[in-house]
């Protein structure tokens, strides 16, 4: 098997890439469409780059900036049969196209009695902060984004095999990506067509934090769930038995899981809980200063004393 180093936003491309080619199954007519602001020039995140050049621009194409009708337009072109990969330019903008996300593609299956399905959307949506955005290009989406499949990749690899399992997912999924990595991951990922599964978190041992933490004694275990819906309950079970503590990192979904588990290990748990400031993400550096130096502090090991910690990373 070939493989190549790529960063994030290349992984992301060459899930893309991967599934322009395709066509449906039993189909010569129906085929993948990637649309959203800008995307035909590249995107601002040069996922994109090449592809209108390559697959036309028919399939590869700019929208207005309007995201409940990109959002809209992508829920009636899944509903044709068709995979539509709608990009949402920044997660922070998709609040307009809540009304289609909510109430139109999550429901579009169950409303006619699974007579009919929007099953070939795909969501893409950079989300988070990278130190310059302000408010209203930096907001974790997370906590509102539970309708249906949503989906994070941390690694470059993971962007390409999730993002292929997304759009042949028979369900309409959200593909957040963080935008912190999109420079900073790179990794060999393979060159070949492939797919990693949805739904399964991943056991691993967490790198800084755990050397920061095994100086007073704390070893640390990392779950990365991947799919926040549906979520790996299982594994995250086994981990909080096996270490005797639970501290979600928050922003809603984490509080979910929380709440999950002092119900069901309530006599078996030592739990502690890591969050956010409950404020807009700042333009000011020095605000900015503050905000992340309140997060490494919050989200700290030195609440549990000689005790393994299961981390759940969101």
């Amino acid at each position: 098997m070939n493989l190549y180093s790529v960063a994030l936003e290349v992984g992301v491309k060459r899930g893309t890439l991967a599934i322009l080619p395709e066509p449906l199954p039993n189909s010569k007519d129906l085929c993948s469409y990637v649309f959203g602001e800008d995307v035909g020039f590249g995107g601002v995140f040069r996922c994109t780059t090449g592809l209108a050049d390559r697959f036309g621009k028919h399939r590869v194409f700019n929208t207005p900036l309007c995201e409940q009708g990109i959002v809209g337009f992508a829920v009636g072109l899944a509903a044709m049969g068709n995979r539509a990969i709608a990009e949402i330019q920044f997660a922070d903008y998709i609040y307009p196209a809540f009304d289609q996300i909510v109430n139109e593609a999550a429901k579009f299956r169950y409303r006619s009695g699974n007579q009919f399905n929007c099953g070939g959307l795909t969501i893409r949506a950079p989300y988070g902060a990278v130190g310059h955005g302000g408010h209203y290009h930096s907001q974790s989406l997370k906590p509102f984004s539970v309708m249906f499949l949503v989906v994070i990749p941390r690694s470059p690899r993971q962007a390409k095999g999730l993002l292929l399992s997304c759009i042949r997912d028979p369900n309409p999924v959200v593909f957040f990506e963080p935008k912190w990595l999109y420079r900073l991951a790179v990794e060999e990922v393979p060159e070949d067509d492939y797919m990693l599964p949805l739904s399964e978190s991943e056991l691993s041992i967490m790198e800084q934090a755990c050397i920061e933490a095994e100086k007073d004694g704390i070893s640390c275990e990392l779950i990365d769930l991947k799919t926040l819906i549906p979520w790996d309950k299982e594994t995250v079970e086994t981990s909080v038995r096996k270490t005797e503590g639970f501290s979600p990192v928050t922003g809603g979904f984490g509080a979910e899981n929380f709440c999950i588990y002092c119900r069901t290990l309530f006599l078996e748990v030592r739990s502690t809980r890591g969050q956010n400031l409950r404020t807009g993400h700042p333009l000011s550096t020095c605000f900015r200063t503050l905000l992340y130096a309140h997060q490494e502090q919050d989200i700290g090991c030195n609440q549990v004393n000689n005790k393994l910690l299961a981390i759940l990373l969101l």
